[in-house]
């Protein structure tokens, strides 16, 4: 006893197709679920799932009229269809194309002049060596910020006006303790 395989969701979408072709009528959904498992095999069940993809992938056109939906699909509209998109796609590779012609011109050129040599070899393991130098030497500075006559003029500075601003309290505070005890005295 052979179990019945089902079809595939691209042999069900071929042959909704055909119905439309071969037809070349417009039909509701009711109609579509009605003729589709006669004449293709596919389920009624999954009619409205294959049309619906259908209409998504603008293979099928669907129009609402009244209160119903009518769905329809010429050979012609497919075959105009198909050729704007081989079109598309033609144009598409033709620019890829050309941009991979180019850049490879572009890795041609950057190639001139790049070969490995021994002096660029050299060259390479120098400037190596020179930025990590630099580093090293960025690392001393940063350990000597302090000592930066700039930074040590900002804390001169900031160290003035915390003097100045400790003075200015410490006589107010002095002026604030001699009124009170004048107060004191004067009211005793």
């Amino acid at each position: 006893m052979s179990k019945k395989k089902g079809l595939s969701a691209e042999e069900k979408r071929t042959r909704m197709m055909e119905i439309f072709f071969e037809t070349k009528d417009v039909f509701q959904l009711k109609d579509l679920e009605k003729i589709a498992p006669k004449e293709k095999g596919i389920t009624a069940m999954s009619v409205k799932e294959v049309l619906q993809s259908l209409v998504d992938d603008s293979m099928v056109d669907c129009e609402r009229i009244g209160t119903s939906n009518y769905y329809w699909a010429f050979p012609s509209k497919a075959l105009h269809v198909r050729k704007r998109k081989l079109e598309v796609l033609e144009s598409q590779l033709s620019e890829g194309s050309q941009k991979h012609a180019n850049l490879q011109k572009s890795i041609e050129k950057a190639r001139i002049g790049r070969q490995e040599t021994e002096e660029r070899a050299m060259l390479a393991k120098d400037l190596s060596s020179f930025q990590h130098m630099r580093e090293q030497l960025k690392a001393e500075v940063e350990k000597y910020k302090e000592c930066d006559p700039q930074v040590v003029e900002e804390i001169r500075q900031a160290n003035k006006v915390a003097k100045e601003a400790a003075n200015r309290w410490t006589v107010l505070g002095v002026e604030h303790r001699i009124s009170h005890m004048l107060g004191q005295v004067l009211y005793h």
